[in-house]
């Protein structure tokens, strides 16, 4: 196929050539996996997206990743699905519907349960259009035929047949527990969903009288307001200080009742007073030890935080209102002595901010020990689930070894209402899948399942299960990588591994690759209150989809934390236009050239050789990089490869015999930039994927387009290691020349000479081989090459690994100045020939490091020997 006519712009312009490409692969289809027997799986499920809004810099981050990962896959031949999706997100998006309510002066309890799900599905239809266009914004190769959300009639599905069946086994299961109680959404939230902040707080002292008016007991507490609804106070039973008090009763302040001083191991005898207030409504631990003693449960709270008829005269009051009157009541009544400030760690809802209240509350709980066991179990086989980096599977470990069960309802109407049904005048309780037969005599449970419950089959229930005959089921499944943040490990990839077990008896992925969190240039979490958030759309609006994504992937190594800077994406958008420039400049010099006139078989010149053996290096280097997940270390190669290889000295030196009469070598160059260039396309393709598929559209090439164009291989028959070191000779010439030129202020406009000076008749070869790049770059009046040669009195003199450059430059140079210079390069030798005899005469080194180690470092050792005495001896005939 020929390659277009040549019409770039001088600049390059990410939004034109974005807007275009994207439109096109979608018509093409060249995302979607076909089911194509004759090639290998290879499978991602995105982490589904919440449906309440814009995505963030972390979203963008993580999906690049998943994208570079499944381009290069589909490149290489795979039957590559990356399946998309959206989480319906039960917490905040009933919370921004509820919002969007309020303004118009209506509650959910206004509109009824159907109405307002109406509502919530309206919202999800307008945001997921939102995040569909983000996602092409961002040039994700998703395969949209097969896009999924978790309230999908095939989704609910499966989160019936996983809830009814873990009911069967006993794993689900309904009971009264302290949970962890949102009291602005009113809804239960999991252990995992409480984030805990330092709050400066009171530690308050308060005596209870006995009744038998023998005295008091102390007792202390950092939330007075409970107090109201203690049942007992608790001692340790070896504490001597109150064994003769167990048995006895204390009257609870301000509201009169009596209750019993009881034994628990629970105290510890050494903080504070030794005795502790038990409120089993209120607290986790009390709840245990009231157990324990048969205790009343009084809940002194309503669902929203205030004060319920339990609490007397405080009844309907906020529960922060109340702690501040209840202690001035205590005050009053000589109860309370003593008030600590005390700083303490205090639960607040991720959701919605609001202090969690311990409540004692009817939910659904899994009961996760025989689950986590199978997880804990699979990590000790060599089918495991790989994490990277490899220290995130102990903070994985280490959680699942000690957790608790979960608490799975949630007081919302958006999400999966749980299957089960109340009998009206029983009471029994139905599970299942469908609603019961007489069904006017049972009401279904009016709570919906947490929102990570249908999240934790997302691996699978987007595949079709529970059909094990599903097409996609039995070839996609399981996933070979998840790409996540290690926030969530507990959230989801616990989970989806616990599940996937269970219910398939398979990991749901083979890998999990961990990446941190995008943080400001400072090292701040981004957040609204700080005000430091960066809209990744805005970054693309200003830079390019290709610009920001380059920067994400290769601007921090797997499972740590990212620092967003402005500067480093004008550096990669810079980096475009560097790519743009050098392939307008090549295109330019293969106008009409076709395909099949690309020849690499006849004679190639050093640089030539050199940069087909730099090409076959990098396919081989980025390859097993990108396998190996290490997108940064692929970045600094493709830049440097493209900056430095390519474009500062291939397409320098291309220029010799582009603009020379000899036209074998003027056509072998073109096939050199034809075939690089698309090699390089290729490469890149999966980080900056706008940009390469504009450029190879341009480059003579088969195919429609490089999305699905065939990954690089490394060819050994382009390899080419004499060359190599003669262009390393070469351009260590060359930079010692400019850089000498540099250092006396001599223009490279100003013709010089130069005289090269070598021992060795080979180096020579290589230098005469090489003469024409020496007189393009170094720009000399005349060059002299020798073995012979005298070097000039006056002159400015570099010392390389086998050859002498002397640079006669009479009248600008200043000897004392020079004779300094090379004696501060005989010091700099002098430290490195100690440090390589140091490490020769270790004995330890030397009995451990391989041979061919050791031969390396004598080989140092006798290179600056060598160099050390040509230094020294150019010092001598100076001072002569």
């Amino acid at each position: 196929m020929a390659n277009q006519e040549i019409s770039m712009p001088t600049k390059y312009d990410p939004k034109s050539t974005e807007a275009k490409w994207y439109p096109y692969w979608l018509d093409g289809k060249f995302f979607e996996a076909k089911g194509d027997e004759g090639k290998k799986p290879y499978t991602i499920v995105i982490p589904p997206p919440n449906v309440t809004g814009k995505l963030h810099l972390g979203h963008a981050w993580d999906t690049t990743l998943q994208d570079i990962l499944i381009r290069t896959k589909r490149m290489q031949g795979y039957d590559a699905l990356w399946l998309p999706g959206m989480d319906h997100a039960g917490i905040a998006t009933q919370a921004k519907v509820e919002g969007k309510l309020r303004e118009e002066g209506l509650s959910r309890y206004d509109l009824g349960r159907e109405k307002f799900l109406e509502k919530s599905w309206e919202w999800k239809s307008e945001y997921a259009d939102f995040i569909r266009n983000q996602w092409s914004k961002l040039g994700l190769s998703l395969d949209y035929s097969r896009e999924r959300f978790t309230l999908d009639e095939g989704l609910s599905k499966a989160v019936r047949e996983v809830f009814v069946k873990l009911y069967e086994k006993g794993l689900i299961y309904r009971g009264e527990y302290i949970i962890n109680w949102d009291p602005q959404t009113k809804t239960a939230l999991s252990d995992i969903e409480v984030i805990y902040k330092d709050v400066q707080g009171g530690f308050y002292h308060m005596r209870y009288p006995l009744v038998d008016g023998s005295g008091s007991i102390e007792v202390a507490t950092t939330r007075p307001e409970t107090m109201l609804g203690d049942t007992a106070v608790a001692v340790h039973p070896e504490d001597e200080r109150y064994k003769h008090l167990i048995g006895k009763k204390v009257k609870l302040p301000i509201v009169g009742r009596e209750i019993e001083i009881v034994a628990d191991d629970y105290v510890d005898m050494e903080f504070g007073s030794g005795a502790v207030k038990i409120t089993p409504a209120h607290d986790p631990n009390d709840f245990e030890i009231g157990n324990r003693h048969n205790l009343e449960r009084v809940l002194v709270m309503d669902e929203s935080g205030k004060m319920n008829g339990n609490a007397g005269k405080y009844q309907g009051m906020d529960r922060f209102e109340c702690r501040k009157q209840i202690v001035k009541d205590l005050q009053e009544e000589g109860v309370l002595f003593k008030i600590e400030e005390h700083m303490h760690s205090v639960g607040h809802s991720e959701r919605s901010g609001a202090v969690v209240e311990p409540y004692l509350s009817t939910q659904w709980f899994v009961k996760m020990g025989p689950l986590a066991e199978e997880a804990i179990k699979l990590q000790q086989k060599e089918e495991k689930v790989n994490f990277v980096p490899e220290r995130f599977e102990k903070t994985y470990l280490h959680w699942i070894e000690n957790i608790r069960d979960w608490c799975i309802s949630r007081q919302l109407w958006w999400g999966h209402r749980i299957p089960a049904w109340y009998h009206n005048e029983t009471g029994e309780i139905y599970v299942g899948h469908d609603e019961p037969k007489d069904i006017e005599n049972w009401s279904q449970d009016e709570d919906v399942l947490d929102t990570w419950f249908s999240s934790a089959l997302w691996p699978f229930s987007t595949m079709g299960w529970p059909d094990q005959n599903s097409a996609d089921f039995k070839r996609y499944y399981s996933t070979d990588v998840l790409v996540t943040g290690y926030d969530i490990i507990y959230f989801w990839v616990a989970r989806m591994i616990f599940q996937g077990l269970e219910f398939t008896g398979e990991r749901p992925f083979k890998d999990v690759l961990i990446h941190g969190l995008v943080r400001d240039s400072e090292g701040r979490k981004m957040s609204k209150s700080l005000g430091n958030g960066v809209d990744p759309m805005d970054v693309i609006d200003k830079y390019g989809a290709d610009a920001l994504r380059f920067f994400l992937s290769t601007g921090s190594s797997p499972g740590n934390d990212l620092r967003f800077y402005w500067e480093k994406v004008e550096s990669t958008w810079n980096f475009g236009n560097k790519i743009w420039n050098a392939s307008r400049f090549a295109l330019m010099n293969m106008e009409g050239m076709t395909y099949d006139e690309i020849d690499l078989s006849g004679k190639k010149s050093i640089a030539d050789q050199w940069i087909l053996t730099r090409l076959q290096e990098t396919i081989d280097d980025v390859t097993r990089l990108i396998d190996d997940y290490e997108f940064g270390e692929v970045g600094r190669l493709l830049y440097n490869f493209i900056w430095d290889d390519f474009c500062d000295w291939y397409i320098e030196m291309a220029k010799l015999p582009l603009y020379g009469e000899d036209e074998e070598a003027k056509k072998m160059t073109r096939s050199i930039l034809a075939h690089v260039l698309d090699q390089t396309m290729k490469l890149l393709h999966p980080f900056m994927p706008f940009i390469t598929e504009e450029i190879w559209q341009h480059l003579p090439h088969q195919g429609e387009s490089i999305t699905v164009a065939p990954w690089p291989v490394k060819n050994n028959e382009l390899l080419f290691p004499e060359a190599t070191k003669k262009m390393n000779l070469l351009k260590e010439i060359i930079r010692s020349v400019r850089n000498t030129r540099a250092e006396l202020n001599v223009p490279m406009s100003k013709k010089i000479e130069l005289l090269i000076k070598t021992k060795d008749q080979t180096v020579l070869s290589n230098l005469e081989e090489g003469r024409s790049y020496l007189e393009k770059f170094c720009n000399p009046e005349q060059l002299k090459l020798g073995i012979e040669l005298q070097a000039p009195e006056k002159s400015m003199s570099s010392i390389l690994t086998g050859v002498e450059l002397y640079l006669p430059l009479a009248g600008l140079l200043d000897i004392d100045a020079e004779i300094a210079r090379l004696e501060k390069e005989v010091k700099r030798l002098d430290s490195e020939v100690e440090r390589v005899q140091k490490k020769l005469s270790n004995q330890g080194f030397v009995a451990k490091a391989p041979a061919a180690v050791i031969e390396e470092e004598k080989a140092k050792e006798q290179d600056y020997l060598e160099k050390r005495a040509t230094v020294q001896g150019r010092i001598d005939e100076l001072r002569a």
